[in-house]
């Protein structure tokens, strides 16, 4: 455990603050140290993982005592919440007292509470955490993350990023994910630095997190929508040393919106629960709006067609992804099955996402095999590309672009636009949305169908859910 945060236990941490709750690291060890005896004899436990200072005393705790930790998202609905507590057999719940408990034992976090740290002895190949997936194909998986996953994926951001005990993180994403609880609570506990998570994600919360001294600031493509809609508190992320985002592509406005306020070039970042983050743009690194850097030191990744053939790494030809290296996980929970389909016959992770790879390496995300890699009238066709050639036009405020099943080419490109504001003649603006796809990209790239809808759905992180728009 030792070798996880190693700065929270060896005593040169800093404070970390949730929500105007404020421990200093010493204070931290020790509350999350007294859950050691509560935690004796148990092997995984859940974490209602509400934005509190409960949930990260409880979450360090249990790494402390050498215990798994499911975290459950505070959102969870009843079939949701049935089948994660199903799953994953908890011993326990720690920290805060969810609403529907379903008749499992409880153990409250003393913030008050201290107690002296022992090693608990864990293995780099121990489970850590079960993380469980957004379930966009069926129930929710149980990713099983090792220690020597976390310990990896969180040094190769610490270069990446240059992320030192000198840095104080600011964000307000949630809790139950790898970019919020992860990089969000473990990096700063690991490298040394401060943490102030803001609660919740808004403009003013992170200016007001900059002036009194935030150097490096998580967040969502929606968060850093609303940031570059708030000129006045944009501006006050100027002193900061460095934005990130991730989740999902940040749109190109936003990207430039986001420069002119604040003078950062946002640094973008890829992901998954199975993999953590596995490419991310250098802090010194070129910085490009929907390109996610290189892969992080000692994780490799390839591009592969449907028969399993290279791709040309020219920046334009996109192929599946595939990844391996040291940040990956150990596999499904209960699933040997699942577990067995995600990998290829000579070790590689299949991610299930679309991507093409620069001549220099960097990497850009189209999006979900399934749903974002469009064949269309025998092209091949990235979704990403795209949406982010219409949400230049100035009245998208958001887009979707999904290939439809058309029995004369296939699929068929449609384009689901919210608008920034309505406008009269729709009809007019789809044929001028559609022309700037040909004119900007290919004719082939151009949508066939525009459709005006009112907003996007999304899950908790912020991501399309296209399937819904399919279904």
């Amino acid at each position: 455990m030792s070798d996880l945060l190693t700065a929270l236990v060896s005593g040169t941490g800093r404070s970390v603050s949730v929500d105007g709750t404020t421990l200093a690291a010493p204070d931290l060890l020790g509350a999350a140290a007294a859950l050691r005896e509560p935690l004796s004899g148990r092997s995984r436990v859940a974490v209602h993982a509400t934005p509190t200072m409960e949930t990260v005393v409880a979450v360090v705790g249990a790494l402390l005592a050498g215990v798994s930790v499911v975290p459950v998202p505070p959102d969870s609905g009843a079939a949701e919440l049935r089948h994660l507590l199903f799953d994953s057999a908890p011993d326990c719940w720690v920290g805060p007292t969810p609403p529907d408990p379903r008749g499992i034992d409880h153990v409250a976090v003393d913030l008050t509470a201290r107690a002296s740290y022992t090693p608990a002895g864990v293995g780099p190949d121990d489970v850590a955490f079960v993380l469980y997936t957004s379930g966009t194909t069926g129930l929710p998986k149980g990713v099983l993350i090792p220690y020597r996953a976390l310990t990896a994926g969180l040094d190769g951001l610490a270069d990446a990023w240059g992320w030192t005990a000198d840095d104080v993180l600011a964000h307000g994403l949630p809790l139950f994910h790898v970019h919020g609880l992860v990089l969000g609570v473990l990096g700063p506990l690991r490298v040394g630095g401060g943490l102030v998570h803001t609660g919740r994600p808004t403009p003013e919360r992170y200016a007001d997190a900059v002036r009194e001294g935030a150097t490096l600031l998580f967040g969502v493509p929606t968060v850093w929508s609303r940031v570059a809609d708030a000129p006045e508190h944009a501006a006050a992320l100027r002193p900061a040393r460095l934005l990130v985002s991730g989740s999902a592509a940040l749109p190109v406005p936003v990207f430039e919106r986001l420069r002119e306020l604040t003078g950062h070039e946002v640094a973008e970042r890829y992901g998954m629960s199975e993999t953590l983050i596995t490419v991310a743009t250098r802090a010194d690194g070129r910085r490009q709006a929907g390109w996610v850097g290189l892969p992080i030191a000692g994780v490799e990744t390839r591009l592969r067609d449907e028969d399993g053939a290279a791709v040309p790494l020219d920046g334009e030809t996109v192929g599946q992804l595939e990844v391996r290296g040291p940040t990956l996980f150990s596999g499904y929970l209960n699933r040997p099955d699942a577990t067995a389909e995600v990998w290829t016959h000579d070790g590689w992770f299949r991610t299930g996402d679309v991507a093409c790879i620069g001549p220099d390496g960097r990497h850009r995300i189209v999006g979900r095999a399934s749903v974002d890699l469009i064949k269309s009238g025998g092209y091949r066709i990235g979704a990403g590309e795209v949406e982010s050639t219409l949400l230049g036009h100035p009245a998208v405020a958001e887009c979707a672009v999904v290939g439809v099943p058309d029995d004369d080419l296939g699929q068929r490109i449609v384009a689901w636009v919210v608008l920034r504001s309505p406008v009269p003649g729709e009809a007019a603006l789809a044929t001028e949305l559609t022309d700037l796809v040909s004119t900007e990209l290919s004719a082939h790239k151009r949508p066939r169908e525009v459709r005006f809808v009112a907003s996007l759905p999304r899950n908790e992180m912020g991501k399309v859910q296209k399937q819904r728009l399919l279904d």
